[in-house]
């Protein structure tokens, strides 16, 4: 909940000085502000709500504090000695990697969401290797072993790094490639947009050869190349053998329309038919084909093959961890290290020339790969669907090729459109929002123990009534032109500095007895120290 403070201006700062200070100071640089009026003083406060910006590009204090929390959630749920519940709020879709699939369905079909009404996609590849199903077991720990001569009993668990295949050679350390004509970028676009799907199909198998409910927090990331891979802690220790076999056993084929032919480009767009909503030929008028109908047409072809079959690379790394071993905590790290840079910033280098010839050929690296993304199809609903002459499925008015609004075709996303962090539903049985109050709780908690009463924005924003029955605090935007955010930045930072001095003296001072010395000014209460 963001705090309650007064703005006051300052003059004697500029706008550039006070931002390099907020960055310094971890407080946010691009606040909302919001007008608070307490109606039964009259009193007018700003209040700066912090943006919450997961780029560090964006906001690097915002994303920093949500990269910590990431690796907070990341400790708590990995080496796990219980079963933890499963949340219970909706929240959960937060932390989950959500493509309309069951991730938890051990029986799940081998193929994409239309299989269940298409019987070729039920079928499972003949160049793939079968799938051993053992019997399962509804715990998410994993085994206990115990040391025959000290009597010590662990409970490890592990690291999981898997990438994709090659599309051509490239220049080692660069990732550019050595001949960009006999590069595959079709391939390598169709990988990274449907690499999600590859991930889920994996765990779904690995529960299917595991035996337990396996729980993984798992990070994707671009290689240097740009292809996506993907970093997983995974609660429990597999067998290394039973892993390599699933990796290689899985595989995800994708049952669309061909799109090796472009119908309509440039000015020659299709039109939208509002009275049959439909899209038409814009000079034949004939309506285009509808994503059901190309469906089953693609199902009557005995001679059909898939659109795309994607598969990991050969290379897989794993490696056994204990909890609390600093092995656990870089791998923590590592986990989220780059989950405050988008996929182009990530292998960027600062200060560089933008001259240099090793720059300039990792820049038309990225705008190769780009234009592939741009155009190809992301989903059944993208509207990239209408150069190939089908109509996408559930099609509106104001499609058009080349604009889908996901953001897999982003230059600055390359693909990876949905979420950079996966969890699983029962990692460790809390929503982010949970793990962010457990932070705020252990703030207050260490306050409290030194005899420091905190502050308590949320019951004085939402709860506290005036004589009158209404709430005693009305919210509002600030106007535009009353805006000052150097004014707020300077107040926001003036009182985190505040706080984390009287954070860290309550840390030194320990648990107090008697009563809080000097109570905390309610209406320039801070957000928590930490």
């Amino acid at each position: 909940m963001p705090t309650q403070q007064r703005v006051e201006s300052a003059p004697d700062l500029t706008t550039d000085v006070v931002i390099d200070a907020a960055k310094a100071a971890g407080v946010c640089i691009r606040p909302l502000l919001r007008r608070v009026t307490d109606r039964a003083t009259g009193q007018v406060t700003t209040v700066p709500i912090p943006c919450g910006s997961t780029r560090e590009t964006v906001c690097p204090s915002c994303a920093d504090r949500a990269r910590r929390l990431r690796m907070h959630q990341c400790r708590e749920g990995w080496h796990l000695t219980d079963d933890p519940p499963s949340p219970t709020t909706d929240d959960q879709a937060d932390d989950e990697l959500h493509l309309g699939l069951d991730l938890d369905d051990a029986h799940a079909s081998d193929d994409d969401e239309d299989a269940s009404r298409r019987a070729r996609s039920t079928r499972r590849r003949q160049d793939a290797p079968e799938l051993p199903r053992v019997p399962m077991d509804s715990r998410t720990t994993g085994r206990a072993f115990t040391d025959a001569k000290t009597g010590r009993t662990y409970r490890p668990s592990m690291f999981l790094t898997l990438t994709l295949g090659s599309y051509g050679k490239v220049i080692p350390g660069t990732g550019t490639p050595v001949d960009p004509a006999r590069y595959d970028y079709r391939r390598a676009a169709l990988d990274a947009l449907l690499f999600p799907r590859l991930v889920d199909r994996f765990w779904q198998n690995l529960r299917r050869c595991a035996g337990y409910r396996v729980q993984y927090f798992a990070a994707v990331e671009p290689q240097k190349r740009l292809a996506p891979h993907l970093h997983a802690a995974i609660r429990g220790t597999i067998p290394r053998s039973v892993v390599r076999q699933v990796v290689k056993a899985t595989y995800h084929q994708v049952w669309w329309p061909p799109i090796d032919r472009v119908v309509y480009d440039g000015d020659r767009l299709p039109v939208w038919d509002a009275d049959a909503s439909c899209y038409r030929d814009p000079h034949t008028a004939a309506p285009l084909t509808s994503w059901d109908r190309a469906l089953d047409d693609l199902g009557a072809d005995p001679d059909a093959k898939p659109l795309h079959v994607l598969r990991f690379g050969a290379q897989v790394d794993l490696k056994g961890l204990l909890g609390g071993t600093e092995d656990s905590d870089r791998a923590v790290r590592y986990l989220c290290k780059y989950l405050t840079k988008s996929v182009t910033e990530t292998y960027a280098r600062d200060h560089v020339d933008p001259e240099d010839r090793a720059v300039r050929a990792y820049e038309a690296h990225i705008d190769r790969l780009h234009m592939e993304l741009r155009w190809l199809p992301c989903s059944p609903r993208c509207a990239n669907w209408l150069r190939h002459g089908v109509q996408p499925m559930e099609a509106g008015p104001g499609l058009i090729p080349g604009a889908c609004p996901s953001k897999a075709h982003d230059r600055e996303h390359l693909g990876l459109g949905g979420r950079r962090v996966l969890v699983s539903r029962q990692w460790s049985g809390k929503t982010l929002t949970e793990h962010r109050a457990d932070r705020a709780t252990v703030v207050r908690e260490v306050l409290q123990a030194a005899g420091i009463e905190p502050p308590d924005a949320r019951r004085l924003a939402a709860e506290v009534l005036a004589s009158d029955g209404r709430p005693r605090f009305e919210w509002a935007d600030v106007p535009v032109l009353e805006r000052d955010y150097t004014a707020a930045i300077s107040a926001s930072m003036r009182q985190r500095r505040a706080w984390r001095e009287q954070y860290e003296a309550a840390k030194a001072a320990g648990p107090r007895a008697g009563p809080p010395t000097a109570p905390v000014d309610r209406h320039s209460a801070t957000e928590s120290a930490a």
